[in-house]
């Protein structure tokens, strides 16, 4: 089921249209941080809005992690269900150890999906979450996500997913194979990864 999965890692691009409801959808152009601050700058209440929304990156260049060129540091996914303990996967060892790690999942509670991640040295426009969803090496699911656009800054900053149901009934239970990607509006492949999860009757099955 994993080599033909992986065989499809290849599918899962950025700029899949059957995975966009804002087809109509154009980045807004990028700008500097000392551009944002200057636009409407005679406007004191917008002036120090976006100075708050900004935080650390008015203050000059935000670097995070020096030794780390990249723009956009994925951190950590958790897979969020109420009344229980995150499940979480660190994305910042080696990722292709990831799907022997299988998350187990009851049938039909809703959950949702946790990104956490670092934006670093300038702002990041239109960062975007998207997943495919395999069983036994068939397409199963697929979704894409409108994450925002972020300003650096020195902590750790999230995206979670809106609340969706696990599969449920017997046919459902099984093993899932899922391929993540976080991209973003200049079609920037921050990561891509593949990890698993099985669907139970119960939590302890």
């Amino acid at each position: 089921m994993a080599d033909t999965a992986a065989e499809g890692i290849e599918d899962l691009h950025i700029n899949t249209p059957e995975d966009e409801n804002d087809s109509n959808y154009k980045p807004p152009p990028e700008k500097t941080i000392e551009e944002i601050l200057e636009t409407d700058k005679e406007d004191e209440s917008l002036r120090k809005y976006k100075e708050k929304l900004l935080g650390d990156a008015k203050t000059g260049i935000v670097v995070v992690e020096p030794n780390d060129p990249r723009k956009v540091i994925v951190k950590k996914l958790a897979l969020c269900v109420p009344e229980r303990p995150d499940l979480e996967l660190d994305l910042t060892g080696d990722i292709s150890q990831l799907k022997k790690q299988v998350f187990v999942i009851k049938e039909g509670v809703s959950y949702r999906i946790r990104i956490d991640f670092i934006v670093q040295r300038e702002i990041v426009h239109g960062l975007k979450y998207v997943q495919k969803t395999y069983r036994m090496g068939m397409p199963v699911d697929k979704m894409s996500h409108m994450v925002g656009s972020y300003p650096p800054k020195m902590e750790i900053q999230s995206y979670t997913t809106p609340a969706e149901d696990a599969p449920a009934g017997m046919m459902a239970r099984g093993n899932y194979t899922v391929q993540s990607l976080f991209t973003d509006d200049d079609k920037h492949e921050h990561l891509k990864w593949e990890w698993s999860f099985e669907i139970k009757k119960d939590w302890k099955d």
